[in-house]
């Protein structure tokens, strides 16, 4: 937040709770819905969106139980969002946007779970620009040397940060199967000292004349009975 601030580029209103009653301070704060959220966990596990107290408290007491010694985190939801992921290779001077992916679902669903798109088949092209922005100069603010996973959100227009990983992401492989540019290479040279400049990379934004998905595959067949038709 301390970054972004600084920069001067949204992300959605946000809290910490330690107790249902700093949780019912947050949310009198920011509004609902809320995303509650147990600190330090992986896969959504405990993650839930809340739109009321009744529903806030019940799920503040449960999120406490998945992560007892953390407070929970608390954002507003923003509903009906498109969701962006971006994955970019920084040398601590230039960064290279690997690919800028638009989600199928609306913004909430793990990325994990979710299916993306290159390129992106609704936002325009002043949106990905002002996403592409956003990303170097967060990169270089943070001082990233190598891979980095940004979330966006976008809502009326305007671009959120959700989420910033300075750190390989599960959607790189994807990127470079769809562009071509092997993004964990790169990354591998620039962390062993190389320069992208001297890499001799793909232009950004050229044409790839088509459109690339990535679909999650679930395991149904451990799951007898579930239903599948999601």
């Amino acid at each position: 937040a301390e970054v972004l601030d600084r920069l001067e580029i949204a992300y959605p209103a946000a809290g910490i709770a330690g107790s249902p009653q700093e949780a019912l301070e947050v949310a009198g704060r920011i509004g609902y819905p809320l995303l509650v959220r147990p600190s330090y966990v992986l896969g959504g596990r405990g993650m839930v969106i809340a739109y009321n107290e009744e529903y806030l408290l019940k799920h503040v007491a449960e999120a406490v139980i998945v992560s007892p010694d953390h407070p929970v985190l608390l954002d507003r939801f923003l509903e009906g969002a498109i969701e962006v992921d971006v994955d970019a290779v920084c040398d601590s001077r230039d960064v290279y946007i690997g690919g800028v992916m638009e989600h199928i679902e609306e913004a909430g669903i793990h990325s994990g779970d979710s299916a993306c798109c290159i390129p992106t088949f609704t936002l325009g092209d002043t949106i990905v620009e002002e996403i592409k922005r956003h990303t170097r100069r967060i990169a270089l603010e943070i001082g990233t040397h190598g891979l980095i996973n940004i979330q966006f959100a976008v809502k009326d227009s305007k671009v959120y940060v959700l989420e910033v990983n300075p750190r390989a992401s599960r959607t790189v492989p994807f990127v470079s199967k769809a562009t071509g540019v092997p993004l964990a290479k790169v990354a591998a040279r620039v962390m062993a000292g190389e320069m992208l400049a001297d890499l001799a990379l793909p232009a950004e934004d050229r044409e790839l004349e088509r459109y690339c998905v990535k679909e999650a595959v679930m395991p149904f067949g451990r799951f007898p009975g579930a239903d599948s038709v999601l």
